[in-house]
């Protein structure tokens, strides 16, 4: 694994104060690791016309399809407009399978950060984008994207799979203390050079690690008053709140590729906001993760003895119900999934009413808890996929999990 071989300056962004704490340089790529394939020209048409049809004052689209092509045959890429990298990154959240929260697409604010490259200001990047997105609470969909690949100079990488996410310590009798999905990644970042702090918990925010083929990884400690948490309390159980459980308010993915008519954007953190089963019914309560469902249970004096006593499914309610409450008790955004379910079949409407075709995963639209009884449940969705989307792959799944290895090596 890799070792911290140095200590690089403080990082600080455009506009505001220290962006980390001082940043914990991995290893440098050993060599220049090469850029991405050419961009497919049937792909980039097809966009292109996608982003006229929806847009009727563009000006001329074979203008701007040969301009597209003389790029491509120069220098094996081609550099979007503005209005056309906003267009792709919002249509990529329409077509998103797997989001049940996208009536709200063309809302996303759009950050164009393509000509910002170093680690530092891509860490700086990301703290602006958790400010901007919590804004006081009122939740505000956002995406910051980075380079792209190209042919001549591949894009930066992220490392974590959500710009926040807790780290989970692994004892000496194989439990863990925190969130057992980051075992990996937490072990690898403490042989960095990562401190915990100097008594471990339950929800300690791990660095955020970013690469790039020039400098290597870095690591970076994010600021306090970036992380916006939600502690939880439940509206009627007294004693939840001394369980001490918790949770960050923005849900900023980071390890997902975007696609935009063939050009790639690895590094384009977006975020939503939160549906309380995901919090509730996935993050605190899945085995491989917190696991709190037997805890709950146990302090609502319910028989664990069989599961046909159903205990699982109360305690799912009641700790899902602590997450909404906390949330809006906190002014902070969250939706539940009944009314989101409601919400996700006017956008299928819409997407019809337009002529489009509205990609839907059944296994993931359909909510983790009392899913019969949403809307969402009883019909059949369009399978096929569409562009501009998000993707991940099994590298940046690697590094999300395990902490490396690196891309660039």
């Amino acid at each position: 694994m890799f070792r911290v071989s140095g200590e690089a300056p403080e990082s600080f962004f455009s506009g505001a104060g220290r962006a980390a704490a001082p940043t914990r340089r991995l290893r440098v790529a050993s060599r220049r690791p090469a850029g991405a394939p050419p961009v497919d020209v049937a792909e980039a048409e097809d966009f292109l016309r996608l982003f006229h049809a929806e847009n009727r004052d563009s000006g001329s689209l074979q203008y701007r399809i040969d301009r597209m092509r003389y790029e491509v045959e120069t220098v094996g890429t081609y550099r979007h407009t503005e209005a056309e990298l906003a267009f792709g990154a919002r249509v990529a959240w329409r077509n998103s399978a797997r989001c049940i929260g996208r009536l709200y697409w063309k809302s996303l604010k759009v950050r164009d950060l393509r000509d910002v490259h170093t680690v530092a200001d891509i860490a700086g990047h990301c703290v602006q984008h958790l400010r901007q997105a919590t804004n006081g609470g009122k939740i505000r969909p956002v995406i910051s994207i980075f380079p792209p690949d190209t042919p001549s100079r591949p894009a930066p990488r992220i490392w974590n799979e959500q710009l926040i996410r807790y780290a989970g310590y692994e004892r000496r009798d194989g439990s863990v203390l925190g969130d057992p999905r980051y075992r990996g990644f937490t072990a690898a970042v403490r042989s960095f050079g990562w401190h915990p702090p100097r008594e471990p918990g339950a929800f300690d925010v791990l660095p955020l690690v970013v690469e790039t083929a020039e400098e290597g990884a870095h690591m970076f400690a994010l600021p306090r008053d970036a992380i916006s948490e939600v502690p939880l309390r439940h509206p009627d159980l007294r004693w939840f709140g001394a369980l001490g459980l918790r949770w960050h308010a923005v849900p900023v993915i980071s390890n997902m590729r975007l696609s935009i008519g063939g050009v790639s954007y690895p590094a384009a953190p977006f975020n939503g906001w939160y549906m309380g089963t995901e919090i509730g019914a996935r993050n605190l309560a899945d085995p491989g993760r917190y696991d709190l469902l037997p805890v709950v249970a146990e302090r609502l004096g319910l028989d664990t003895s069989r599961p046909d006593a159903l205990w699982k499914d109360r305690a799912l309610v009641e700790l899902t119900r602590a997450v909404q409450h906390s949330f809006h008790e906190a002014g902070v955004t969250i939706t539940d999934h009944h009314t989101e379910s409601e919400r996700f079949l006017t956008h299928v409407r819409r997407e019809e009413a337009a002529g489009r075709k509205c990609p839907a995963d059944w296994s993931w639209i359909v909510p983790p808890m009392s899913g019969g009884q949403t809307p969402v449940f009883h019909r059949y969705y369009d399978t096929e996929p569409q562009l501009p989307d998000f993707f991940t792959d099994e590298d940046a799944t690697r590094r999300a999990l395990h902490g490396g290895p690196p891309h660039f090596s």
